[in-house]
């Protein structure tokens, strides 16, 4: 039981050394994309919900 556990563990550290990992730069590069991403969409939705219920406020009228 403990080989294996020794087994595993070895195998797990030497997958994690080919593990192709992102420059510093790149991740807060990307992490800026996705926020911004997500408030241009975040706004686009709001402009959108709100034009929608203007619109069936008006036809309720």
């Amino acid at each position: 039981m403990v080989e294996s556990i020794k087994k595993f563990f070895g195998e797990v550290l030497a997958e994690m050394k080919k593990v192709s990992w992102t420059t510093r730069r790149e991740l807060v590069d990307s992490t800026l994309i996705v926020i911004f991403s997500s408030l241009l969409l975040g706004l686009f939705v709001g402009i959108i919900d709100f034009a929608f219920s203007r619109g069936i406020s008006i036809v309720i009228k």
